[in-house]
């Protein structure tokens, strides 16, 4: 499309999906539901739109994560807590956050890029691409801070679930990514195999194993596209100039966004002269 690529798309929906999951307020509303740990917490939330969902089962959709680490929240968070309300508390979070990183959410701006977001979201493909498929089948919230919310985490699973399609396809396994990952972005491995379970020894195993991620990325750019060229190049151009300020703010205030293991950096890669005047 032209004047938008994916990455620039990714880095605008990306931040404000985040606050889903790493703010106090999410931290808060799933300890508030009896959740041990904020990865039990993170577990439940992600993997509510699917229900109940099985340790095995989320382990495959989510791809990166050791099996022992989700095993030690799953299924016990179902105990804890149904899908449901998991749901209610992930809403209740991001409603928090958004509010305090964001300040005003009623703005005539963040409308405007709700509807262009949900129209996209409603576009992307859902063949192959379980949690987006089941992102999608939730209802819509009505306040349009939330919806954006919402239609951004539809568009960001989606392009999760075609970045494991790819990297499937390319014969690279989930721990065999992150190395291969943390070696092209100079990320730390011990804290790249930390968060995500995996033992030294089984890192060791893959941390010299050859991998085309360049190949892969062009392939999960190439298909996260779809939805806005069904958008359309103009309306996703105006997506792209409303979500930069509320991106850039999101991630200047969130702490979390300081170091993560997708090497997002929105401050300095979406920094624009002005941008918070």
């Amino acid at each position: 499309m032209s004047g938008v690529d994916a990455r620039q798309l990714w880095l605008r929906f990306e931040p404000y999906h985040d606050v889903t999951y790493f703010t106090p307020e999410s931290r808060a509303a799933t300890d508030a539901l009896g959740c041990k740990g904020g990865w039990m917490g993170y577990f439940g939330m992600r993997a509510a739109p699917l229900g109940a969902a099985s340790p095995e089962l989320v382990t495959a959709v989510f791809y990166n994560f050791a099996p022992r680490m989700v095993s030690r929240a799953l299924p016990d968070a179902w105990a804890v807590a149904s899908p449901a309300e998991f749901l209610r508390v992930r809403l209740e979070g991001v409603d928090g956050a958004l509010r305090r990183l964001l300040g005003e959410v009623g703005t005539a701006e963040i409308a405007e890029a709700a509807g262009l977001a949900r129209a996209a979201a409603e576009a992307a493909p859902l063949g192959g691409r379980p949690l987006a498929a089941a992102n999608r089948a939730l209802p819509w919230p009505s306040e349009p801070h939330l919806a954006l919310w919402h239609a951004c985490t539809i568009l960001r699973e989606a392009r999760g679930d075609g970045h494991v399609a790819a990297l499937v396809a390319h014969g690279i396994g989930p721990c065999h990514a992150l190395a291969l990952y943390a070696r092209e972005h100079s990320l730390d491995p011990a804290y790249m195999r930390t968060a995500r379970g995996w033992t030294v020894e089984e890192w060791e195993e893959v941390s010299d194993l050859p991998g085309d991620l360049a190949a892969v990325e062009r392939a999960t750019d190439e298909a996260a596209l779809a939805p806005w060229k069904a958008l359309g190049a103009g309306p996703t151009e105006r997506f792209v100039e409303l979500m930069t300020p509320l991106a850039l703010r999101i991630a200047s205030a969130n702490e979390a966004m300081r170091v993560n293991p997708m090497a997002l950096d929105p401050v300095r890669e979406l920094a624009v002269p002005g941008w918070n005047t």
